[in-house]
C-alpha cells in the first residue's frame, strides 16, 4: 500500500476521507503491527513474548476453551467499525456453541438506543445529504468535526444557505466560522436544557398540537415534568444563560424545516436516557417532521434491521450477561469465575472505566488471555496468546453503517501482512478443533450475510452480484432517503411516538443532581478528536496525552500552559501535560478520548480516573460522571 483516499462510489463520502485513516498505513506497516501468533514469556504486563507457528497457538486457545467451556469463558469485542464478517457471525457461532458468557457492549450507545427505541421504536434516522435542506440544526453532544466529518459539507451549505447551526456542547470543538449558537453546557445537565426549552415552546405557543394529537401520546405529561424547569434554573443547573437557552429555542421553532442531531455525548452521564428522551422529544413538540431537513437523526443502523440470530447461526444460550464496562469488578468478583478472557476488536486495558483494577485483573495468573488484533495493543501486553489479525485493507468484508444508508463491500487490496489471518477463518479453525460445525466461506460467507438484512434493499436478484457490479447497494426509501413522518414511521407497537416512556421508568424525566465532591471539583469528559477511532489508530495518532483546562480554571490554581500536571481523584492519576483551551467552559477537564498506557507520564489513560457505575436503566457506562482535580505533578 502506497497511499489511500476516498473514491465516489457513496455520494456521502464523496472522495474524501478522514485525515486519521488517511495514514492508516502507519498501521499496516508500523512498529506495532502483529506479524505472528505469539505466547508470552515474561510477567503478565511486561509484554515479552516467542514466536510460535499458528497450529500450535489456536492449539493452545482451543485446549483452554475446552477445558473451561462455559460461563468461564468471556468473549470480549465492541469493534465498532467492523462488518458483518468480522463481528457478530462466526465469532458468535463459536462462543455460543460453548456456551460462553455473554457480554453486554455498554460502552457507547446503550442510554441512546433505549431511549430512541423507547420514544420512537427507532425510526429510521434523516439521511446526511438531507441536512442541506435543513434552515437550523441543532447539534446536542457531538463533534462531527472529528468524528462526522462528511457530516461537515453538509452543515456548511445550511449556513451558506442562510441556515444556522447550534451546538449544544462543553466544548467549542468545531469552531466559531461553522456555529451560530452555543451552549456550553456542564457534564450532566443536558436534561435540564431540554426539558426548559420545551417548557419555553409551550409557553410561546410554539407547540404543534395538532401534530402531538394524531401521532403521540404522553405529551401532557412531558409537558408536566418541563414546566418544574424554568430558564433561569435551567440556567442555574447546567451553568449556561437563561438567554442563551430561549434564543437556541426560539431559532429552532422559527426555522422551517429544522433538525436535530443528538450525538452520544449526551448519554455518558447518569442522566443520559432521560436527556437523549427529551431531545428527542423536541421534533414532536416543535411539529418539526414531514419534510425533507426534518426531524431527528441519531443512528441509521436501525434501518438495516440485521438478524443477529440468523448472522450468528446458533441460538443465543441463556448464560450469563456480564457488563463490559464493569470488567474490573467482573474479573475478581463474577462468578463462577472468568478463567478464558478473549480479547478482539477492542482494547479494554485503555478504554474501559476503573482503569487500575481492569489492569489488576488482566495480571491475574489464573486467568487464561487471548487477544487477536491487528496491532500490540496494551491489552495486548497482559495476553498469554497474542493472534495476529488483518486490518480491512486485507480481508473481505461487508459493511454496513451507522452514519447513512448503503451497504458496500471492502475487498482486499494487499495480501495479508506477516501471518495475519482475518476474524472468520480464525474462528472456524478454532470451531474446527473444538467440533463446532455449519461456518462459511468466502462468497457463501458474503451470502449468507447479506440474507441477515431485514431492511428493504433496492433491486431484484442476486444481491451479492449487483453488490459488486454497482459497488453499493442502496435502500428502498421512496425518494431515495427516510423522510420521518412521511415516507418512515415509528416502530413501535401502535406506530405512534411515546413522550412518557415506560421503559425509563415511572418518571422518565426525572433529573438526578450530582454529588457534590469539594476535593474534585472539575467535571471530567473524554471526546473524539482527530487522532483516532476510540483507541483504534492511538499507537500512532498521538505522541503523548494531555488536559486541556479553560483559563479561569488554569489562573485559579496557579498553573501554566505546558506544565506537567496530576489529573486525580480517589481513583488513580494521570500525569500529563496542560493545556489552555478557552473554548472549553470552565469546571471542567478534559483528556481525549482514545490515548494509550505509553501516551502518560504515568502509563495511565483517563479512563482510570473513571468510576465503573453505570446506568441502573440500561447498564450504558457514564464517563462523563468523573470527578477530578489538576495540580502540578
Amino acid at each position: 500500500m502506497v497511499r489511500i483516499e476516498g473514491n465516489r462510489v457513496n455520494p456521502v463520502t464523496n472522495d474524501f476521507i478522514c485525515s486519521k485513516v488517511r495514514r492508516f498505513g502507519e498501521r499496516v506497516y508500523g512498529k506495532d503491527r502483529v506479524l505472528y501468533p505469539q505466547r508470552r514469556v515474561g510477567r503478565k504486563g511486561e509484554g515479552r513474548f516467542e514466536r510460535i507457528g499458528w497450529d500450535e497457538a489456536l492449539d493452545l486457545v482451543a485446549a483452554r476453551l475446552q477445558e473451561f467451556r462455559g460461563e468461564a469463558i468471556l468473549p470480549f469485542s465492541y469493534g465498532g467499525s467492523n462488518g458483518l464478517l468480522t463481528q457478530g457471525g462466526e465469532d458468535e457461532r463459536l462462543f455460543r456453541s460453548l456456551g460462553a458468557s455473554r457480554l453486554a457492549r455498554t460502552v457507547c450507545a446503550m442510554q441512546t438506543g433505549l431511549a430512541a427505541e423507547a420514544v420512537y421504536g427507532k425510526m429510521p434516522s434523516v439521511d446526511f445529504p438531507d441536512f442541506e435542506a435543513a434552515r437550523f440544526v441543532l447539534i446536542w453532544g457531538g463533534n462531527p468535526k472529528h468524528s462526522n466529518v462528511h457530516l461537515m459539507p453538509y452543515l456548511k451549505k445550511v449556513r451558506e444557505a442562510g441556515g444556522h447551526v447550534a451546538l449544544v456542547d462543553p466544548r467549542q470543538a468545531m469552531g466559531a466560522g461553522f456555529v451560530d449558537f452555543h451552549l456550553a453546557v456542564r457534564p450532566g445537565t443536558d436534561l435540564a436544557i431540554a426539558l426548559a426549552m420545551i417548557a419555553h415552546l409551550e409557553r410561546e405557543g410554539a407547540v404543534d398540537r395538532a401534530f402531538l394529537a394524531a401521532q403521540a401520546d404522553g405529551a401532557e405529561a412531558l409537558f408536566e415534568a418541563a414546566r418544574a424547569w424554568t430558564l433561569e434554573r435551567a440556567a442555574s443547573v447546567s451553568g449556561v444563560t437563561a438567554r442563551g437557552i430561549a434564543a437556541v429555542a426560539d431559532a429552532y421553532a422559527a426555522a422551517d424545516p429544522a433538525l436535530v442531531r443528538c450525538g452520544w455525548g449526551v448519554e455518558r452521564n447518569r442522566n443520559g436516557e432521560a436527556a437523549v428522551a427529551a431531545i428527542l422529544a423536541l421534533p414532536a413538540v416543535a411539529g418539526k417532521f414531514g419534510k425533507r431537513g426534518g426531524g431527528y437523526a441519531l443512528s441509521s443502523s436501525e434501518a438495516y434491521a440485521v438478524d443477529g440470530e440468523r448472522l450468528a447461526g446458533v441460538a443465543e444460550p441463556q448464560t450469563r450477561v456480564v457488563n463490559m464496562s464493569q470488567l474490573g469488578r467482573v474479573l475478581f468478583e463474577a462468578r463462577p469465575a472468568v478463567r478464558v478472557l478473549f480479547v478482539y476488536n477492542a482494547n479494554p486495558a485503555a478504554t474501559l472505566p476503573d482503569q487500575n483494577r481492569v489492569l489488576e485483573g488482566l495480571r491475574r495468573e489464573d486467568l487464561f488471555s487471548v487477544v487477536f488484533d491487528p496491532v500490540m495493543t496494551d491489552t495486548a501486553h497482559f495476553a498469554d496468546v497474542v493472534l495476529p489479525a488483518t486490518t480491512f485493507l486485507e480481508h473481505t468484508e461487508l459493511c454496513t453503517s451507522y452514519g447513512t444508508y448503503s451497504v458496500m463491500l471492502g475487498e482486499p487490496v494487499i495480501a495479508p501482512v506477516g501471518e495475519s489471518r482475518p476474524n472468520a477463518e480464525v474462528f472456524r479453525l478454532l470451531g474446527e478443533r473444538l467440533g463446532v460445525t455449519g461456518f462459511k466461506t468466502g462468497d457463501a460467507a458474503i451470502t449468507a450475510a447479506l440474507a441477515t438484512i431485514r431492511g428493504r434493499l433496492q433491486g431484484e436478484g442476486d444481491r451479492l452480484e449487483r453488490l459488486r457490479k454497482d459497488g453499493r447497494l442502496y435502500f428502498d426509501f421512496p425518494g431515495e432517503r427516510p423522510v420521518q413522518f412521511e415516507t418512515v414511521f415509528p416502530g413501535t407497537p401502535d406506530a405512534r411516538v411515546h413522550l412518557w416512556p415506560s421503559e425509563l421508568g415511572s418518571e422518565p424525566y426525572r433529573f438526578v443532581p450530582e454529588t457534590p465532591d469539594a476535593a474534585h471539583p472539575l467535571a471530567l469528559i473524554s471526546p473524539s478528536t482527530e487522532r483516532s477511532v476510540c483507541s483504534t489508530l492511538g499507537e500512532y495518532g498521538f505522541k503523548e496525552a494531555w488536559v486541556e483546562l479553560h483559563p479561569s480554571d488554569v489562573a485559579a490554581r496557579g498553573l501554566r500552559e505546558g506544565q506537567q500536571v496530576r489529573v486525580h481523584n480517589a481513583l488513580g492519576e494521570v500525569l500529563v501535560s496542560l493545556r489552555v483551551n478557552p473554548g472549553l467552559r470552565s469546571g471542567v477537564a478534559l483528556i481525549p478520548k482514545g490515548t494509550w498506557r505509553r501516551h502518560a507520564r504515568n502509563g495511565a489513560c483517563g479512563t482510570a480516573l473513571v468510576p465503573d457505575f453505570v446506568s441502573p436503566i440500561s447498564g450504558g457506562a457514564c464517563y462523563n460522571d468523573a470527578r477530578v482535580e489538576v495540580g502540578a505533578a
